[in-house]
């Protein structure tokens, strides 16, 4: 896909999905990070229900470390491996107090650092709290690279490298969620609704004209 296209495509999911954000619910970057690092192999909608509660308890490292990983599974029993994401997250948040005053840094190496933060983790808190021009490639972005020409890659971190070098700078921080957002609700991984695709005019995928009863992915 040419670099003409590329900005074709982005405009058109910037339009169709304009307030390009997180569907995670949080309230400041500490929880965004929790969040987030709670929403592996989970959907948002069960990180968000299971933040309502664990949140009202423990909005604060402080108050996460004092409430003890036992006490955080109770709240979050309902999403996946959630008995290593309870550990990690208090743990991560003693590790906040411990290294960082209890904030959550604005570093990618601090970051990476705590337990239960990899790449995909730190450019969402990056992108998302503090306004870095990040690209969290999850399994729909990584489709999306690949199957509309946009940044073909063999691995995320290839797909990541040319998503932020193909995509223009003044449309790349809202067109992380953008993208995942059209893999989630058109561009599916088993079968893509290309019929109602904001963008097929720039799509390389070779089957997009097929109609909904033939389509496939």
């Amino acid at each position: 896909m040419s670099l003409a296209a590329v900005r074709g495509f982005i405009e058109a999911l910037s339009k169709a999905y304009p307030a390009g954000s997180s569907e995670l619910d949080f309230t400041d970057p500490y929880t965004l990070l929790v969040a987030v690092v709670l929403s592996a192999q989970t959907t948002d909608a069960a990180v968000n229900r299971a933040g309502r509660t664990l949140f009202a308890a423990a909005p604060t490292p402080a108050a996460m470390v004092a409430l003890g990983a036992e006490a955080v599974g109770v709240h979050i029993r309902s999403i996946g491996l959630w008995q290593g994401k309870a550990k990690n997250v208090v743990e991560l948040s003693r590790l906040l107090i411990e290294r960082h005053g209890g904030a959550v840094p604005n570093d990618r190496g601090a970051l990476e650092a705590l337990p239960g933060v990899g790449r995909k983790t730190a450019n969402v808190v990056l992108n998302v709290a503090f306004g870095h021009d990040t690209m969290a490639v999850d399994t729909h972005v990584f489709r999306l690279g690949n199957r509309t020409g946009i940044a073909p890659g063999k691995t995320v971190r290839e797909v990541e490298d040319g998503l932020v070098r193909r995509i223009p700078k003044d449309l790349l921080r809202p067109a992380h969620y953008q993208l995942i957002l059209h893999g989630r609700y058109a561009c599916k991984a088993r079968r893509p609704e290309c019929w109602r695709c904001v963008a097929k005019e720039w799509c390389r995928f070779p089957a997009k004209e097929a109609g909904p009863a033939s389509s496939a992915g």
